[in-house]
């Protein structure tokens, strides 16, 4: 089968999107079907392009393997809305070009958000005569609306005409969550039309470590019950609560260490934050590559995964939770729903109410008096189901289950 993947976001560039293209693109490649990642020139997080990328409109290029074809974008660095409107602009209009530089295909998929991308994504497909997948990974504009990113009527009036011209102009809809697809399914889409193309992971990188010795004397955490938190320091993570409970455990359980590594938006405030609660039991690293990521696992007795109590949350499913299943790490997950759902069924995490620091507080004093055993079984109960359900390997038998008309199309 021969497929375009068409995204605003892909390696070197670190985050949930980019680590799905990038390995659903190299194990299709690996089956032997064709694969071309059409996506804009890194500029994610800080809105700034690397300078070997700087001043040019297109580049083509081999990234480990994947044929990428990069266009220019408007770089959006800490912008108000309407400069992430124009950077989402530019790249919606500048991959047209990639479009007409790419190979023929059977398929584009599309992902989402943004949401103005699936414009591209559609007229790209007639172009080629192509299907049109949707890949739908955030329900917008509904998401920003209700983080309250999002408050012109008018715009918002705009971008819903456009979400659901979208949905039925794609011949298929992938979606992240069963939330998102539910969600679908009720805007009108046939349910054998919308499929599960969730966030997953690499279980041959991400396997259970013994403990970094020197990572942990560097840190110095040495002895201490580490509760990791990591991924962005976003606003929609609610970390401040994690802090808060941080402030809470400090003198009844001291042998509790709150480890953050990562980099975002709201981290100068939560140093503040750490500064001011005066928060010995908290460390922030920093950012590591996303090869570094195993080592840091190996330190951490669990993994936090935390969200703002917002009822559009229930239906997520965040990515930084199946590296640390994968990993051998129990998850403690600070939000409700399916997540939840998934991690209380398979015994591999334990739940805490979002953006609660008592709650949390009470959740993390019981994984401290964990007994051996059942954290034992905890660790191998999540990288079970890593392996079974969430490696890429499962997710693009899936994927290509739900294309099978393709190839049955083109006799193969």
């Amino acid at each position: 089968m021969r497929v375009i993947y068409l995204c605003q976001h892909f390696p070197p560039e670190t985050g949930a999107p980019q680590i799905r293209v990038y390995e659903v693109s190299k194990e299709l490649l690996s089956r032997g079907h064709q694969v071309e990642v059409l996506t804009a020139f890194p500029h994610h997080p800080k809105g700034v392009i690397p300078e070997e990328y700087k001043g040019m409109f297109y580049l083509f290029e081999n990234w480990e393997g994947i044929p990428v074809h990069r266009s220019w974008i408007y770089p959006s660095p800490k912008g108000s809305f309407w400069k992430r409107l124009a950077s989402y602009f530019s790249f919606t209009f500048s991959a047209f070009y990639s479009i007409f530089k790419s190979k023929p295909t059977d398929v584009i998929i599309c992902n989402s958000p943004p949401l103005f991308l699936g414009i591209t994504g559609y007229f790209g497909a007639k172009l080629k005569r192509a299907k049109f997948v949707f890949n739908v990974a955030d329900i917008w504009p509904e998401s920003a609306v209700e983080l309250g990113i999002l408050k012109n009527k008018r715009f918002i009036q705009m971008a819903e005409w456009l979400e659901n011209w979208l949905y039925k102009k794609s011949w298929k809809i992938a979606t992240a969550t069963d939330g998102i697809r539910d969600y679908i399914i009720r805007k009108g889409k046939k349910p054998e039309d919308v499929f599960l193309l969730p966030n997953g992971v690499n279980t041959d990188t991400f396997l259970p470590m013994a403990k970094d010795t020197a990572l942990l004397k560097e840190i110095g955490i040495e002895g201490k019950k580490v509760f990791m938190y990591a991924g962005n320091l976003g606003y929609a993570q609610g970390l401040d609560s994690i802090l808060e409970t941080a402030a809470l455990v400090k003198e009844t359980d001291p042998n509790a260490h709150f480890l953050f590594v990562g980099d975002g938006q709201e981290r100068e405030k939560l140093l503040k934050m750490k500064e001011d609660l005066e928060l010995s039991n908290v460390t922030f690293y920093g950012s590591v590559p996303v090869s570094e990521m195993p080592r840091m696992f190996s330190i951490a007795d669990f993994s936090i995964v935390s969200l703002r109590n917002i009822k559009l949350f229930e239906g997520a499913r965040p990515s930084k939770i199946f590296p640390a299943l994968s990993s051998g790490t129990p998850v403690l997950y600070c939000g409700a729903g399916e997540s939840a759902d998934i991690l209380n069924e398979y015994h591999c995490g334990k739940i805490a109410p979002p953006e609660n620091p008592e709650g949390i507080a009470e959740a993390v004093k019981e994984l401290c008096k964990l007994p051996d055993e059942e954290f034992a079984a905890m660790c191998k109960n999540g990288r079970e189901l890593a392996i079974s359900q969430y490696s890429w390997k499962s997710i693009v038998d899936d994927l290509l289950n739900n294309m099978s008309e393709l190839e049955k199309s083109r006799g193969h």
